[in-house]
């Protein structure tokens, strides 16, 4: 088993006036990693970069211990279970018909598997595709992604368009999933309160570039929120903070915890909060 589920080194892609540049980061077997960032931040490209069904401009991407540009990377995805943001099931496709359909692809195919899930899922798997609702079609696609014995799943927005107790329900899948230590996730979210329940690591893009890539733990830890007067903000630093959020009647700035001076109470910090954070002070330099 490779230490790393996903290992991308130095990688670099331009189109029009995008790019992401020198990005690396590791997802290690075994875990959980959220990638979080505003849309046209590289989600979907970082993932098909990493599926190879876009090419770098420089770099090296490895999925379960195999270079994604080599023959070996079509043997591999046999181990791999992916559900883009928009489902792409060929619309006059029943639920069983893609039963049958991916048998012959994945070679353990679990028939029994993906109909419990369409049952569980409340999906009729005697429907049309293109007569699902969104909701529907993207569970239809996860009980595809976790029918076939993947060791990675690698999600773009699966909860998008699910009511809470269904998304409720498939955190405790994935968790469920990755409880064998052969079995890793990537899953980005625009919900970062699904990623904080259920990652180990979190990867925050914007604008192609790599702001963040940490244990959330050690993030929640790292970051604190301090509330203070406009007259305190006044005469902090500015590179005594991350971020600043002004009100009416009072302010708040992200600090590292080890910076926060006496006399200012930290509170709770949540991922979502270090996120907008960080993207306000990038927005606020340019």
């Amino acid at each position: 088993m490779a230490d790393n589920a996903i290992e991308i080194k130095n990688i670099s892609k331009s189109f029009g006036k995008f790019k992401i540049s020198d990005l690396s980061l590791s997802l290690p077997s075994g875990c959980i990693m959220g990638l979080i960032g505003e849309n046209g931040a590289g989600k979907s490209t970082l993932i098909r970069l990493i599926m190879n069904a876009s090419n770098t401009d420089s770099g090296e991407i490895s999925v379960l211990g195999a270079d994604n540009k080599s023959e070996g990377f079509i043997s591999t995805k046999d181990d791999i279970g992916v559900v883009l943001d928009m489902p792409c099931f060929a619309d006059n496709l029943k639920g069983r018909d893609i039963d049958r359909l991916m048998s012959g692809y994945y070679s353990r195919w679990s028939s029994e598997r993906f109909l419990s899930l369409l049952e569980r899922f409340e999906v009729d798997p005697d429907v049309r595709f293109y007569k699902l609702s969104k909701g529907m079609k993207m569970k239809l696609s996860i009980a595809a992604a976790l029918s076939h014995d993947a060791k990675l799943l690698i999600l773009d927005e699966p909860t998008s368009g699910l009511d809470p107790m269904v998304r409720d329900e498939l955190l405790d899948i994935l968790m469920e999933f990755t409880r064998d230590e052969e079995r890793s996730v990537l899953i980005s979210s625009h919900i970062t309160s699904d990623l904080e329940k259920i990652c180990d690591y979190i990867a925050f893009l914007h604008k192609g570039r790599l702001m963040l890539c940490d244990e959330k733990d050690m993030l929640l830890e790292r970051y604190s929120v301090v509330k203070l007067s406009g007259q305190q903000l006044d005469e902090l630093p500015k590179d005594s903070y991350i971020g600043a959020r002004k009100g009416k009647y009072s302010c708040e700035v992200l600090m590292e915890s080890s910076n926060i001076p006496e006399g200012f109470t930290k509170e709770h910090t949540t991922l979502e909060e270090i996120i907008l954070f960080m993207a306000r002070n990038e927005r606020e330099a340019v």
